[in-house]
């Protein structure tokens, strides 16, 4: 099963974006959104809808809990 963190870094780089493009567009500074991917902290509920929002993907998704990306 994987990581919220492999599961971000993943996603981010199928899409071939960077870390910068992703901060800014859910509106946290590039360190803090580095934090989520290097797993060194967890994002906040109303972060982690952004990011999922962000990759068109479940939360469940994201956390590991589900392998299938489709929001339902």
């Amino acid at each position: 099963m994987s990581s919220f963190s492999d599961r971000l870094k993943e996603l981010r780089k199928s899409k071939k974006i960077t870390q910068k493009q992703i901060a800014v567009g859910i509106g946290v500074s590039e360190r803090n959104y580095q934090s989520f991917e290097y797993g060194e902290f967890s994002p906040n509920q109303n972060n982690l809808i952004k990011i999922a929002d962000y990759f068109d993907v479940s939360a469940d998704y994201l956390l590991g809990r589900s392998d299938n990306p489709v929001r339902q």
